[in-house]
C-alpha cells in the first residue's frame, strides 16, 4: 500500500468510525443490545472507535517507517477532528426530524 493510499484509508476509517456509533444501534456495531443506546453509550463507543482508528493509523505509520513523536497536542487535535467528523451522524440521530 502506498503512503498516499494509507492516508486516505485512515481518513475513510475515521469518517466511518466517527459516525458508526450514531448510525448503528448495536454495541460497537457487533453486539445486539436489549435496550436502546443512550448518548452516554454512544460517546463511549466514539472514544473506543477513536482508539481503534488511531491504532490502525499507528500500524500503518510503523509499516511506512519511523513513527513521528506525538505529544499531547497531537492527541488533542486528532480528538477534536474525530468529533468534527462525527457531526453528521450526531445530526442524523438527534437533530434530524423524521416525518411519519
Amino acid at each position: 500500500m502506498t503512503q498516499s493510499a494509507a492516508v486516505w484509508f485512515v481518513v475513510l476509517a475515521a469518517v466511518v468510525g466517527a459516525n458508526l456509533p450514531f448510525i448503528n444501534d448495536r454495541l460497537l456495531a457487533v453486539v445486539p443490545l436489549k435496550f436502546d443506546k443512550n448518548l452516554g453509550v454512544r460517546l463511549l463507543e466514539l472514544v473506543v472507535f477513536y482508539f481503534i482508528v488511531g491504532g490502525m493509523a499507528l500500524l500503518l505509520e510503523q509499516r511506512a517507517g519511523r513513527i513521528a513523536p506525538q505529544t499531547w497536542e497531537f492527541y488533542a487535535i486528532t480528538a477534536t477532528l474525530f468529533l468534527t467528523l462525527a457531526f453528521p451522524g450526531f445530526v442524523y440521530r438527534y437533530l434530524y426530524k423524521r416525518h411519519g
